[in-house]
Order: C-alpha cells, then sequence, then structure tokens
C-alpha cells in the first residue's frame, strides 16, 4: 500500500520504519522545513521500545547518547540544605531495561534509520484528506491510506476527528536552552516549591544545557505557537522561587530553543476512521513528561505497523491495533495523573514528603529495589509491564499490560 505519514519526530519514523520492511511504500511529510530541533528535554526509553529499537538495530547509537544523568540534587524553597537523590536506583526500581535520551537526538536516530528507503517531504502540511489529499505547497496526491503521527496538537487528528475529548492536568512543562556552563553532565540540580519546580541538566556531547520547568496553574490563555506569550506566562510562574532560577530565565531572552505546552491528556478510545489512523500522542497522549508518552509512541507505532502488515484489510488491522493499545493508553493515563500529583506537590508537607521519599528510596541497597518494585506492576513498574510479541515474519507487535 502507499501510505501517508504525517510527523516526523518519533512515532512517524518508527512507524515508516516497519511499514517499508512489510512492503508498503512510505511518504512522511512534515510541516517544519527541517528535522525538527526543537531544544527538547530528555525523553525516557522503557524496556518495551529499548527491545524495538534494539531490532532496528540503533539501540547502540541511542545508548551512546544518553544524557547519562545519575544524580538528582533539589533545594526546597525556604530552606538551605540540598538533597540528593541517586537516579540509577529510582530508574532500577522503575525498569529493568531503560535509557533516558534526548528527544531531538532520539528523532534524528529513527529518521536517519529510515531515510534511504521513506520519502521525506518536509517544510509542507496536509489540508484536507478526501480521494486525494491536498497539501499547503505541493501538488495533490493518492494515498491508500493516511496516519497522523503529528503530536498533540495534531493537524491530521484536527481535519478528520474535529475536537476530540481531552483533560488539562492542571500544570505546564516548559523547556529552555541554557548555556552549557550551567549545566553539569551527569546531574540534575535545581529548586521545587509549592506547585512548581525548575532544574537545569547537562549531557556530555551537548553544546548546551537544559532547564526544565514544572509549574501547577489553572488553565492558561495562550495559543501553542505565540512564544512570546508563553515565555511571559514562564516567567510569572517562577518569579520569586529562587536566584538562580531566575537566571536561567533571563536566557528567554535570546535566541536558544525553547518549549512550552500543557500537560493534558487525550481520552478519546477510538484512533481511526476510513482509511485514517492516528499514532502515538496524536491519538492517545497521555500527558508529556509524565505518562511514558515517548514509550508509548514507539510500540504504538510498532503495532500499527504489524497490524497492517497481516495482509488484512486495513478495517480490521486498525481495529486490532485499538484493541492491542487501548489497556496500555487507560493504564498510562492513570500513572500520569499520579505522577502529576506526586512530581508537582501543591504544598511545603507534599514537597518535602517527595524529596525525602526520594532520598529514602535511593538509600536502600539495589539488590533490594527490584524485588519491591515489581510488587507493582501497574503503578512504578506499568512501562516494563508493556509487552511486545513478534507477529512471526512481519517483526510486527502486539502488546499487553
Amino acid at each position: 500500500m502507499r501510505i501517508l505519514v504525517s510527523g516526523s519526530s518519533i512515532a512517524g519514523p518508527m512507524l515508516a520504519y516497519w511499514l517499508v520492511r512489510n512492503g508498503h511504500e512510505v511518504t512522511v511529510v512534515e510541516r517544519s522545513p527541517v528535522l525538527r530541533k526543537t531544544g527538547g528535554h530528555a525523553v525516557d526509553l522503557f524496556k518495551p521500545a529499548m527491545d524495538i529499537s534494539e531490532r532496528m538495530g540503533v539501540l547502540p547509537r541511542i545508548e551512546a547518547l544518553a544524557t547519562g544523568t545519575t544524580r538528582l540534587t533539589y533545594l526546597r524553597e525556604g530552606t538551605r540544605k540540598p538533597i540528593s537523590a541517586d537516579v540509577t536506583k529510582l530508574f532500577a526500581a522503575a525498569s529493568d531495561r531503560h535509557v533516558e535520551v534526548m528527544r531531538d537526538d532520539l528523532s534524528e536516530i529513527y529518521y536517519d534509520a529510515t531515510r534511504a528507503d521513506v520519502e521525506y517531504v518536509f517544510g509542507d502540511s496536509i489540508t484536507s484528506i478526501g480521494d486525494e489529499v491536498t497539501f499547503e505547497a505541493g501538488a495533490p496526491r493518492r494515498f491508500d491510506l493516511v496516519i497522523g503521527a503529528d503530536g498533540l496538537h495534531s493537524n491530521v487528528r484536527r481535519l478528520v476527528f474535529g475536537e476530540v475529548a481531552k483533560t488539562f492536568v492542571g500544570a505546564y512543562l516548559a523547556v529552555l536552552s541554557v548555556p552549557e556552563y550551567l549545566g553539569v553532565p551527569g546531574e540534575m540540580a535545581g529548586h521545587i516549591g509549592p506547585g512548581r519546580t525548575a532544574a537545569v541538566y547537562g549531557a556530555r556531547h551537548l553544546d548546551d544545557a537544559r532547564a526544565v520547568f514544572l509549574f501547577r496553574s489553572p488553565e492558561l490563555s495562550y495559543h501553542h505557537r505565540d512564544v512570546a506569550r508563553q515565555k511571559q506566562l514562564l516567567r510569572e510562574a517562577f518569579a520569586g522561587l529562587h536566584p538562580e532560577v531566575d537566571s536561567w530565565l533571563e536566557h528567554l531572552d535570546g535566541d536558544g530553543a525553547f518549549y512550552f505546552d500543557s500537560i493534558t491528556q487525550l481520552r478519546e478510545d477510538t484512533w481511526s476512521r476510513g482509511r485514517v489512523a492516528l499514532v502515538g500522542d496524536a491519538a492517545y497522549c497521555p500527558g508529556p513528561a509524565i505518562g511514558g508518552s515517548t514509550s508509548l509512541a514507539v510500540l504504538g507505532a510498532y503495532v500499527l505497523a504489524g497490524e497492517l502488515s497481516t495482509g488484512s484489510d486495513h478495517p480490521a488491522a486498525f481495529a486490532r491495533y485499538e484493541d492491542a493499545m487501548r489497556e496500555i493508553v487507560h493504564a498510562s493515563r492513570a500513572f500520569a495523573l499520579g505522577t502529576a500529583k506526586t512530581l508537582i506537590p501543591s504544598t511545603r508537607l507534599g514537597v518535602s514528603g517527595l524529596v525525602r521519599g526520594a532520598q529514602l528510596l535511593t538509600s536502600l541497597p539495589s539488590w533490594l529495589i527490584r524485588p519491591l518494585a515489581r510488587l507493582n506492576s501497574k503503578g512504578l513498574r506499568m512501562h516494563d509491564s508493556m509487552r511486545v510479541k513478534d507477529y512471526g515474519r512481519q517483526g510486527a507487535a502486539s502488546a499487553t499490560p
């Protein structure tokens, strides 16, 4: 089949890779004029996503570009003594196989694995989907299927599904590129107070550092492309937390990369209509930075490619894809809601409980942490509970939590 995929970040290239290897002809269209370099922050690949990446042959490159963060150091608002925790022990509790990598690096790795076999069209966007697909810049073309892998603000979803059910989690995420000297490779250091937390980190291979901000707020009024307004809101949210945070925010006036968005869940359980389907954050975003959305996107793209390669018609394949992913998506949504409350506590008591809880967990011996964590596969170990199975010759997957 001739398949058009919208979006070249994570789910798009992942889907394209497996579709091509199962005999399909794939075109990926991307609004950005070049492969996106948004200055995005570090994302987590848990065991299922790492297994899939290994099957692609790209895992060594991913591991070579790991951030290498091993320690968290936070200063609570109004205190003078920082508290530290061992990141390696925290992730050992969450996953048997895990890597943290910059989102831009991961996107480039998946793109490089596909660009020889996939047609990429940059600087264009879909304007309508009918018998033909029309574009802002290019001539109309015909495709058998169209897949939206274009993120939380999906253009394909808007064109085909209209407005869908969403849940605003009550928080926002921002990431800012700051000078390299502000971050220490191997450490995330920051400040935390009721309803807000800010930290900076570096990585050995980066020529900058990243400041990441999480804060609670009622839903704010802004457009997702209005960067000036987003920067204003970020300054207001973190005013007075700490002079060091103020110094990070001074770099908002520079030309470094910047990201800002609400932490919002998509609540729809149907991700296909006719010959159009959605995958990744375009379909079932559990909430950026808190719900394992990157690993979920990798797994979902792999499952969709496998189901489309079984030889059955696409409505049946779409239905099986939805059935395979639905329970995992529900679990990710629930996990994300709990994570938001934990990571951004709204009271001083909650802040104290968070940092001291992390410190206590990492004080336990390594041999004890994993067995304790495995007792709760729907909580801390939820992401590792997603299983990846082969569909024989196709090399695709089904998934069950």
